[in-house]
């Protein structure tokens, strides 16, 4: 590994074990192995260091366990592969825990600040993250139109958000399972119930 990709994986390991807020400059770089210049040479800032760990981590975490998700039910029906999909995140969740964490931190310190320019490559975050939500159903449903996989992608990245957020709250079983997410997506298409 060179500089850079040793002060991404160092950032990963302190903020995972320290927190945004606790994780320092120098503890990065110490735990990188490199000198402290080298983030500014690299990265410009311990911020912005800090906000692309998080979304390589989260990427690489909770989007490599979400694609093995939608493929592991392209043979369902599409509405049966997202009940199942949902029902089986919370278990994403909890292999993520420490990096939701993390990433919710973030996100308030970049919000927090509006001169911030954090807050771009978060934007740029996220739009990679839908588009990586519908290569995955796409690849799981060939056949779809682009139209419909780009807004289940949507609908689904959307759902990780909020359904993060309220798993990281209520951990032990108050966000909705996907059975009932299913039932209201049925229902508002004018399905049967299910």
């Amino acid at each position: 590994m060179g500089n850079r990709e040793d002060l991404l994986a160092g950032a990963r390991r302190v903020i995972l074990e320290r927190g945004v807020a606790k994780a320092t400059a120098r503890d990065i770089a110490a735990e990188a192995g490199v000198s402290l210049a080298a983030i500014g040479y690299h990265f410009g800032s311990k911020d912005r260091l800090v906000t692309e760990a998080l979304v390589e981590a989260l990427g690489s975490g909770i989007g490599d366990d979400i694609e093995a998700l939608v493929l592991d039910a392209r043979e369902q029906p599409l509405l049966d592969g997202f009940a199942d999909r949902w029902n089986r995140m919370p278990e994403v969740f909890a292999d993520h825990r420490e990096a939701l964490i993390a990433s919710v931190e973030n996100t308030l310190r970049v919000l927090r600040d509006p001169d911030s320019n954090e807050t771009r490559h978060l934007r740029q975050a996220i739009a990679a993250g839908h588009l990586g939500m519908a290569e995955n159903l796409r690849a799981a449903h060939p056949d779809l139109p682009d139209a419909q996989i780009e807004a289940i992608a949507q609908l689904e990245f959307v759902l990780v958000q909020g359904l993060g957020l309220l798993w990281l709250i209520s951990p032990d079983g108050e966000v909705p399972s996907g059975d009932a997410l299913a039932r209201a997506v049925a229902a508002l298409a004018g399905l049967p119930p299910r």
